[in-house]
């Protein structure tokens, strides 16, 4: 979940708590595949019927109505619903420079960031082919060493490829 989406602090639960607190149910909607609109409608009205009796009843409607949008969230990524999560404080370094790169509105420092962790990354297992190159061919160990850098290498590239021409087929 590049979000955290499955927690009490993911995008997905805080438009469904936007929806409840503003009535307003499209708050939400952009979360679910247009197939599934109706249910969380259907579960939205029952929330907000439900929140008018009193305040517990209040906070499981909202909790329910919370699992329910998360769970087919998920369900259109074909990802499993566990539960919602506790909300995450402690962002990956990724997820706060992407973060804040949104609510900035400015890439800078993401483009920077990435940039420079997979120049490192790229530097570091090429450095490790040129290390293990000149290995004595008797010495076997030696060789196996160099042939598993350059698989390393050769496979962190192609990774890097394949994710960027994937993200530009969707």
């Amino acid at each position: 979940m590049v979000l955290n989406c499955d927690s009490m602090g993911g995008p997905v639960v805080k438009a469904a708590e936007m929806a409840l607190e503003m009535e307003n149910v499209n708050h939400v909607l952009p979360y679910v595949s247009e197939e599934d609109e109706e249910e969380v409608k259907y579960a939205f009205e029952k929330a907000a019927r439900v929140r008018e009796l009193n305040e517990d009843a209040a906070e499981l409607a909202d909790y329910w109505f919370f699992e329910t949008v998360l769970r087919i969230h998920l369900k259109a990524k074909n990802e499993s619903f566990n539960g919602i999560k506790p909300s995450k404080t402690n962002l990956s370094p990724i997820m706060r420079k992407a973060k804040m790169a949104m609510d900035e509105e400015d890439l800078t420092d993401l483009v920077e960031y990435l940039s420079a962790s997979m120049e490192n990354e790229i530097r570091k297992r090429f450095m490790e082919v040129l290390n293990n190159k000149d290995y004595d061919l008797n010495e076997v160990d030696d060789a196996r060493e160099y042939v598993n850098s350059v698989i390393e290498f050769v496979y962190y590239v192609d990774h890097i490829q394949n994710s960027i021409l994937f993200d530009n087929k969707k």
